[in-house]
């Protein structure tokens, strides 16, 4: 089970995935424009991907409530019930959908609103980038990984996992790398490019973003975090959060190649990519079952 903190990010955000190269462009230079993440709220139309997967998660969170489940601090039995990870159902009863399912469910409020808020943070600033497709297809890949490392390491241990973090983690990493592509401060026919220093800024947000959630990770390791947070019994799936930040850092080294080459073009590998990457996340589930 992991808890989150909850950083804000001195990055832009900015606005609609384009349906053309010029208005991603246009996208990404508002960005640079706009150095407060304290602006304001973006519509809904700017990161749809974003926005559905804030609902999805806040909808099984009340769903579980409604059903009896304790919104603070819910037992490890009502987690599994609703979804969370649990080594024996999966390898032993083939419940192999708790790896996506998981990472929709929460254990209580205080782990909602933390992943929420990072991920509302990340996701408005990467979906123009990344687009609909993109934003959701690498929550669900990067939430896999994330859960797979986690039950490689603690599938014998009775733990019982649940949460966005590792998703989060994903869709950090592979703006880390989207965000070092120096291409995109080259002018271009319609775009004058974004300046070195905001591309560096956005990046080394994202990347305090991720280092400051680890180390909270290996320090919780301790008890003293969790204790200080009244939420005894829990812990930080360092795994989760590794694996997702590690795929999300690996999703991205195809695409940015791509990136100023026309939306089509980024498109494509993007899809190429990331089917790529289902196929390989379905045979390491494959040969990790066959190691039970």
């Amino acid at each position: 089970m992991s808890l989150e903190s909850s950083p804000e990010f001195d990055a832009p955000r900015y606005g609609t995935p384009a349906d053309d190269v010029q208005r991603e462009d246009a996208a990404l230079q508002s960005a640079a424009a706009r150095r407060s993440v304290g602006s304001r709220l973006p519509r809904l139309r700017q990161a749809p991907a974003t926005y559905l997967l804030l609902g999805i998660n806040i909808a099984v969170y009340l769903w579980m409530i409604l059903h009896g489940v304790n919104p603070i601090s819910p037992d490890p039995d009502a987690l599994v019930r609703f979804g969370a990870t649990d080594a024996p159902k999966i390898f032993l009863e083939g419940q192999w959908f708790r790896v996506v399912s998981a990472m929709f469910v929460h254990v209580g409020l205080l782990h909602l609103a933390t992943n929420m808020w990072c991920l509302w943070n990340l996701g408005v600033i990467g979906e123009p980038l990344l687009g609909f497709f993109g934003v959701c297809s690498v929550y669900l890949l990067t939430g896999i990984s994330g859960n797979l490392l986690s039950l490689t390491f603690n599938g014998q241990g009775g733990v019982v996992g649940a949460g966005a973090s590792g998703a989060v983690f994903g869709v950090a990493g592979i703006l880390i790398v989207l965000f070092s592509n120096k291409k995109l401060a080259e002018p271009r026919p319609g775009f004058h490019g974004i300046p070195l220093q905001d591309l560096y800024a956005i990046r080394r947000s994202v990347i305090s973003f991720a280092a400051l959630n680890l180390l909270i990770g290996v320090g919780s390791m301790s008890g003293a975090l969790m204790h200080s947070v009244h939420l005894d019994g829990l812990r930080i799936d360092n795994f989760a959060h590794i694996g997702g930040l590690l795929f999300g850092l690996l999703l991205g080294l195809p695409l940015v190649p791509r990136m100023t080459s026309g939306r089509q073009a980024y498109l494509s590998r993007q899809k190429v990519t990331f089917a790529g990457a289902l196929l390989a996340l379905a045979l390491y589930g494959y040969f990790l079952s066959n190691l039970q």
